[in-house]
């Protein structure tokens, strides 16, 4: 069998592996998924091919790696150029996405986790209505980026989807853990119908993890947290 030149450092469960993991299948690239397990600490290929994060996802092409699961995507966007574009071509559109992609990343994922870690109902219910406003902005940036159409990227799955849909297993997976819901019909519709048509694309289906994987994952993040703000509180 043909060693593959595509090479995949992560694991399932990671939103940011799966970023790179849509892309790949998007433009139908052969790779070689080589797990990483946090239990069995990190590999020496990881450490050799990101010494400054030290972190997944990393893609290795022809020898060379490439780092930050959303620079991963764009390089896999320019240099599988004949399969379906996942940047927008018009210059200003490609910023405005980027731009977005990053919002996601320093505003959402850090309301997710705090979600995720919360112990109790009023430090829960104060972020749960940053999460509700956050998506309900993402709500006019997907109706304003489709123009009408299925997608943040038009007719076609694209940077924004694959940006926000990495988050989509752990999203569900929380607000069944919590019992409430941030993304909802009445808040934000048009990205609940979004959220499907995302979830059955032939690039993200099989990949995006389901709530039976990730709950036991979120329950031992929650049994962590709840045992670290236990120990700091001050003793009698």
């Amino acid at each position: 069998m043909a060693v593959s030149n595509v090479k995949l450092l992560g694991n399932r469960p990671s939103p940011f592996v799966n970023r790179v993991r849509f892309a790949l299948n998007l433009k139908s690239v052969d790779y070689e998924f080589m797990l990483e397990n946090p239990s069995e600490g990190k590999s020496e290929l990881l450490l050799k091919s990101n010494p400054i994060h030290k972190k997944i996802p990393v893609l290795i092409h022809k020898d060379k790696p490439i780092c930050e699961s959303l620079v991963i995507v764009q390089y896999i966007d320019e240099t599988w150029s004949d399969g379906p574009s996942i940047l927008p071509t018009d210059p200003y559109d490609r910023s405005i996405a980027r731009f977005w992609a990053a919002y996601m990343d320093d505003k959402l994922v850090p309301l997710l986790r705090s979600l995720a870690d919360a112990t109790d109902e009023e430090s829960k219910a104060a972020v749960l209505e940053k999460t509700t406003g956050d998506l309900a902005l993402l709500e006019d940036v997907f109706l304003k980026c489709s123009n009408g159409k299925g997608f943040f990227g038009g007719d076609t799955l694209g940077y924004l989807d694959i940006a926000l849909g990495c988050y989509l297993g752990w999203i569900i997976t929380i607000q069944i853990e919590i019992n409430k819901k941030f993304l909802d019909e009445t808040k934000t519709p048009a990205l609940v119908e979004w959220a499907e048509r995302f979830k059955s694309h032939e690039a993200v289906k099989g990949t995006l993890p389901e709530t039976e994987e990730l709950l036991p994952l979120l329950m031992m993040r929650k049994a962590a947290a709840a045992a670290a703000a236990q120990s700091s509180e001050p003793s009698d």
